[in-house]
């Protein structure tokens, strides 16, 4: 009973800081000025969960379930304190959450299902800049971002270290 007390308390001290360096990230302002991510709620929510996503697929990778679930229990509770800042109430926060589960496991698909770099642009620019054609190059920068975090996220053990997602775009 108690180590798996303490083997909770572990996963969600690693998943808090995982959330924490996710917010962290997405929240530099290259994003935003350099390219173009619209500086709202979905904005943010969409850097936030393409950089979810990344460190998502290296814990899938390194076969830590229970990691990766309290992750996405941090992102969703998250979620719902952003919203609550922004002035949601109780009624129809159940709706609100469905349809950030809907968008954030949508995200996380067409990211996945990428098969090389412009698919994944092409995703970005669906999903980031809601099909904007005059993106298509911050897109594509996004793209090459991602898949060069992927690459470098993928030798470092999430376990026992923070997400290194390399260099700025």
């Amino acid at each position: 009973m108690l180590n798996a007390l303490r083997r909770r308390a572990e996963t969600r001290r690693l998943s808090d800081g995982l959330l924490a360096e996710l917010v962290t990230r997405a929240r530099r302002p290259v994003f935003y000025e350099r390219l173009a991510v619209a500086d709202t709620i979905d904005g943010r929510f969409d850097v936030l969960a393409l950089h979810a996503w990344l460190v998502l697929d290296r814990i899938e990778q390194q076969g830590a379930a229970s990691l990766a679930q309290g992750l996405i229990d941090a992102l969703f509770v998250h979620f719902d304190d952003a919203l609550r800042r922004q002035g949601a109430g109780d009624v129809g926060m159940g709706r609100r959450m469905t349809k950030f589960a809907d968008a954030f496991y949508g995200r996380l698909k067409a990211y996945g299902d990428a098969a090389d770099d412009a698919a994944l642009a092409d995703a970005i620019l669906r999903n980031v800049y809601r099909g904007d054609g005059g993106k298509v190059e911050p897109a594509r920068e996004l793209a090459i971002y991602a898949a060069s975090a992927r690459e470098r996220l993928s030798g470092t053990d999430l376990l026992a270290a923070v997400p290194d997602f390399g260099p700025e775009p």
